[in-house]
């Protein structure tokens, strides 16, 4: 990008895809890379990470620190990486070990706590005081957003809203799915697109993926309506129960689930049933960055 020289870089790490991006200093893309993530190997992915910045580097001759979102959190006890879902991270010392790798400073993030602040920042949610970003995709996650800044708590865990139980479970919610959290019910369980499918095959036994059940829906499947309506209740319960503790300004949703179109009007439709207020005027956004928010999001972590 003639004229603007990249301030900042960031990193994606996913289960499958490592994704990054150098930002301009008005936010603009100047360059953006994306790989094959190595599964099951923590060695590898710092290789794979390192090779990704030295690629952005030389693309923008950008010498800037690196900021990485992650599936899990650095824990403050220990500075080792836990809550993971790419569990080879689990117990390693990954900023310590990335720094000494790059030969720049690095700082980590929970990737649901990236994506927030990227929509916070440039995107859906830009001008709210308070947004909670969540991500419904292969799991659930949630990032916390206040005046800018990321919210991480004592515990690095806030916004940890997947790993509550389902609130105000019906009948049948119970005892709920088993989560590989160990316990069951979590929310994750519930409105995470492999928790839509695993719903739908348990009560129609078609086994469809959670898109392909919101595509059947659209156009007028009833069995895939229904589904969807359920996921749809279910989700306008867990986010009223986030409304009641955090009343945030605004929520943005991005992961595969964000694009189904429906939920935008089926859950604010449901959740003045739980919301303990009269009215509720929460705007539900869809994310304006997409899949990008996240990788965004890191880069930002230099802002």
């Amino acid at each position: 990008m003639p004229g603007q020289q990249p301030c900042r870089i960031g990193i994606d790490v996913g289960g499958t895809k490592i994704e990054g991006v150098a930002l301009a200093a008005d936010g603009s893309e100047a360059a953006r890379h994306r790989i094959e993530a190595p599964r099951d190997d923590y060695d590898q992915t710092l290789a794979a990470i390192a090779k990704l910045v030295e690629n952005l580097a030389e693309t923008t001759e950008c010498a800037a620190p690196v900021g990485v979102g992650i599936p899990g959190a650095i824990s403050p006890a220990t500075g080792l990486v836990k809550n993971a879902n790419s569990t080879w991270l689990i117990g390693h010392a990954m900023h310590q070990d990335l720094e000494a790798r790059l030969g720049r400073p690095v700082r980590l993030a929970n990737d649901a706590n990236c994506f927030a602040l990227s929509e916070a920042m440039d995107g859906a949610a830009q001008g709210h005081r308070c947004v909670f970003g969540i991500i419904l995709g292969t799991g659930v996650g949630a990032g916390l957003v206040v005046d800018g800044n990321i919210l991480n708590g004592p515990n690095a865990i806030a916004g940890e809203w997947g790993h509550n139980p389902l609130p105000w479970p019906g009948a049948t919610e119970l005892p709920g799915p088993l989560c590989y959290c160990g316990k069951r019910g979590c929310i994750e369980t519930y409105v995470s697109g492999p928790g839509l499918a695993a719903d739908h095959l348990q009560t129609t036994e078609h086994d469809l993926t959670g898109n392909a059940i919101a595509e059947c829906a659209e156009n007028g499947d009833p069995a895939c309506t229904a589904s969807l309506h359920r996921c749809a209740d279910r989700l306008a319960k867990a986010l009223a129960h986030v409304i009641n503790i955090v009343d945030p300004n605004a929520i943005v949703v991005g992961g595969g689930l964000s694009n189904v179109a429906a939920l935008y009007d089926l859950v604010p439709a449901r959740w003045g049933r739980y919301v303990f207020s009269d009215e509720v005027s929460t705007p539900l956004l869809k994310a304006h960055h997409g899949d990008s928010s996240g990788v965004r999001g890191a880069a930002r972590l230099w802002a």
